[in-house]
């Protein structure tokens, strides 16, 4: 069946946006679309082009007999920007305010517009660092990682606080918690991550940074590497920041309970974007 220009192209897209980081051969669209390899490389510059134009992504083209494209999803600091601003919004609404001081986050980690393009705006991030697998702990931080991940064409591995007959052997270990400092316990299955892997450890909130330290630690355990550090939003008043190197979309400056005030503040993905650190950070 011969494809139009017009179908091809949509088609091409839609499957460049499905297989991130993939290379995908000149030889398999020209076999899917019945078409010449010169007509294949006309097409893959008109998508190319779309996609830097309106802050998609780019195509890495990949030369050689065995060459192709690859599509990295990108995100300006002028795309990400009204959507930060539009999370430090959100979460600024006092009736978010919990005893205690919490802060109800469900709603927006659960609701699939917000998480997909927080997801993106963090893949981003890491687009250009070598990563093999996603970790977050159970069970808010999984809705980000799934996007993230999904961004990066990688698995996604979630850390437990206990242990599942479905998981089978588990290590595990015990850490401290930054912010209570009670000793936890938490577990991986054995069969999560290989040898050498080389780890984005992504979650929803972070204070001290002692639940992702003991991310950090039970990887020592498998040998793995960590290939960065990412979370949506961050406590900026604590005793003692356990995690220097990481990512975050929005900061939480302060908590006034009884004026029912919530004050944040973008990131630092914003200010790291504008200075050109980020790839720099994630590789150390």
């Amino acid at each position: 069946m011969k494809f139009r220009r017009s179908e091809r192209l949509i088609d091409m897209t839609n499957y460049l946006l499905d297989h991130p980081r993939q290379l995908v051969p000149l030889t398999f669209f020209a076999e899917r679309y019945d078409s010449a390899k010169s007509s294949i490389s006309e097409d893959l510059a008109i998508v190319k082009e779309t996609f830097e134009q309106r802050g998609i992504g780019t195509l890495q083209t990949v030369p050689g007999a065995a060459g192709g494209v690859k599509f990295f999803v990108k995100v300006s600091k002028e795309k990400a920007e009204p959507f930060v601003q539009e999370l430090c919004d959100l979460i600024a609404d006092p009736d978010r305010l919990l005893p205690g001081g919490y802060l109800y986050l469900t709603d927006i980690l659960g609701n699939p517009q917000i998480v997909q393009k927080a997801g993106r705006i963090i893949a981003s991030a890491y687009a250009d660092t070598d990563i093999d697998v996603v970790m977050t702990v159970a069970t808010k931080g999984i809705p980000l990682a799934y996007a993230v991940a999904s961004q990066l064409n990688v698995p996604v591995v979630i850390v437990r606080k206990d242990s599942k007959v479905t998981e089978g052997p588990t290590v595990s270990i015990n850490y401290v918690s930054g912010s209570a400092k009670r000793i936890q316990t938490m577990l991986l299955s054995k069969r999560s991550i290989r040898e050498g892997s080389k780890v984005l450890i992504v979650d929803d909130f972070m204070k001290a940074g002692g639940t992702v330290m003991g991310m950090m630690s039970i990887l020592e355990e498998f040998d793995a590497s960590v290939a960065g550090i990412a979370v949506l939003v961050e406590a900026e008043k604590t005793e003692e920041r356990l995690v220097n190197d990481y990512l975050s979309l929005v900061t939480l400056s302060d908590v006034d309970v009884k004026e029912k005030k919530i004050n944040v503040h973008a990131g630092n993905y914003l200010t790291k974007q504008a200075g050109g650190d980020l790839h720099e950070s994630s590789s150390n």
